[in-house]
């Protein structure tokens, strides 16, 4: 009886892991694929290029949930964030392929419900037509539990390599590979229930927090450009501040055509336009992060993530009296940018 009792439990185990076959084929190309389009199709390793992974990296800093100090140290860090990249596409390549074949089912499991927490919280709220990473990144972490209980099934290298060894009769295969898991019925409902309702919680949380996809009024900060202005100050050599892009899209930098100083009584006192900030010393630019501020072809680009402080010398700084003044920026679209100067 227990015999024929373990072959209709390794049978209905081998069945459910032929269910989730299409979820492990499809989640493990879009893991897979990122490695095959930066090594294969294109090489987006290489710092200092166009393309470079490390500055897409850069751009989930600004509204990183919970990992912010490590993105922000690693993309301080040009040497280590390299590494971070190679070895992060290393990961993605071998998780997505072996989930696509089936081998170490269930470890691999666990390698996309890593991979899909930190895209959430890295990336979650990016998006510019859609709420597109953080749907990513929710139904990646749903799909890796799911598939860690299911195992690889019939179609899995789990299955036909170790089908006939005594690797397959072990405890610690069934962990990490496919097959019966060692547990009672009882405790794998159990873990099972509070897994789910857990990632949905993540879900819900996670919703909010970047989108206000719960309640209140939904918001997408991938849609319109926001620069920060900070340290501002003047002296009677240059205008010095800081500026940091932390929203809108990502594919693309905010365009500034305008800087202007101008007094309490409104009066301009220095302005440069789309011109000038094209023709901008980039030794006047001391950037902090790899997304870098730049002089572009009728602008001053800000990617997203960047963050720069900014010089401009000027002779009407010598004669300056005390009091207060305006710092605008204006971004090509329209939008504007104001910060308060006490001299």
């Amino acid at each position: 009886m227990m015999i024929q009792n373990n072959k209709e439990l390794q049978q209905a185990y081998s069945l459910s892991g032929a269910f989730t076959l299409a979820l492990r084929l499809v989640v493990g190309w879009t893991y897979f694929s990122a490695f095959w389009r930066r090594l294969i199709l294109d090489n987006k390793l290489i710092a200092d290029e166009a393309g470079y992974i490390g500055e897409k990296f850069n751009h989930f800093l600004p509204n990183a949930l919970g990992i912010k100090p490590l993105i922000e140290y690693l993309v301080s860090n040009p040497e280590s964030l390299w590494w971070a990249m190679v070895l992060f596409t290393i990961v993605e390549a071998i998780v997505g392929l072996f989930i696509m074949l089936g081998l170490f089912t269930r470890l691999m499991s666990l390698g996309v419900l890593a991979l899909a927490t930190g895209i959430l919280l890295g990336s979650g709220w990016l998006g510019t037509t859609c709420l597109d990473e953080w749907q990513i990144g929710i139904l990646g972490m749903a799909t890796g539990f799911s598939i860690y209980f299911t195992g690889g099934g019939v179609y899995s290298m789990d299955h036909v390599l170790f089908r006939k060894s005594a690797m397959r009769q072990s405890s610690w295969f069934a962990w990490i590979g496919s097959g019966v898991l060692p547990i009672s019925s009882k405790v794998l409902n159990r873990i099972i229930l509070a897994g789910s309702v857990a990632i949905l919680g993540m879900t819900l949380f996670t919703n909010q927090y970047f989108h206000n996809g719960v309640w209140g009024e939904l918001h997408n900060k991938s849609v319109k450009p926001v620069v920060e202005i900070s340290d501002a100050k003047l002296d009677s050599r240059q205008l010095t501040f800081t500026v940091y892009r932390v929203e809108g899209a990502d594919v693309y930098g905010s365009f500034l055509i305008g800087i202007e100083l101008k007094d309490k009584d409104g009066n301009s006192l220095i302005r440069k336009d789309g011109a000038d900030l094209s023709k901008f010393q980039e030794l006047d630019i001391k950037n902090r992060y790899v997304a870098k501020v730049k002089p572009g072809k009728h602008s001053l680009i800000i990617p997203l993530g960047s963050k720069a402080e900014i010089s401009i010398a000027d002779d009407v700084f010598n004669t300056l009296p005390k009091g207060e003044y305006s710092l605008i920026l204006t971004d090509i679209s329209g939008i504007t940018w104001t910060q308060t100067i006490l001299n």
